[in-house]
């Protein structure tokens, strides 16, 4: 039985977040595996970087849905069904991926900050805190990649 009495709705915005994780963390991947041109060496390691830090934070949501009384989604299928995130097709060019990167820290950033908000309104200190840790991170790596972007 889970300490908190934790709504349906903080439960299945905890589980959007796990599928948008979960979906980034692929969609890292196969940047890492096919990024090319002048800056391969920096995007392959930042891409390593960002997809490690989206294993842990998939980790950590799916754990904390156990423990608030909720089942994590399991399998890629229920992710993909309700991510907000599309996984990557097709082979954009190295600063189009960090557009992307970018485009889904900024979705993973709004859902997060309003599942805060909601935890909150609930008194999940619990989820709150998870979240304000995550939270930090994406604020960075947004911040990071946004600077490495070329100016328009």
């Amino acid at each position: 039985m889970p300490a908190l009495n934790v709504s349906e709705d903080v439960k299945s915005r905890l589980n959007m977040l796990l599928a948008d994780a979960v979906v980034y963390h692929y969609k890292l991947h196969n940047y890492h595996w096919f990024v090319k041109g002048h800056r391969f060496e920096e995007l392959h390691k930042k891409f390593e970087e960002l997809y490690t830090n989206a294993s842990q934070d998939l980790d950590e949501v799916a754990e904390r849905v156990l423990s608030v009384g909720g089942e994590p989604l399991g399998t890629l299928a229920e992710c993909l069904k309700i991510s907000q995130l599309t996984e990557e097709t097709g082979r954009p060019s190295p600063e189009e991926m960090l557009r992307n990167v970018i485009a889904d820290l900024k979705t993973r950033h709004t859902t997060s900050m309003s599942t805060i908000e909601a935890a909150e309104s609930e008194g999940d200190r619990g989820t709150a805190n998870l979240l304000d840790d995550m939270n930090d991170r994406i604020e960075k790596d947004l911040w990071m990649l946004e600077s490495s972007l070329p100016r328009e």
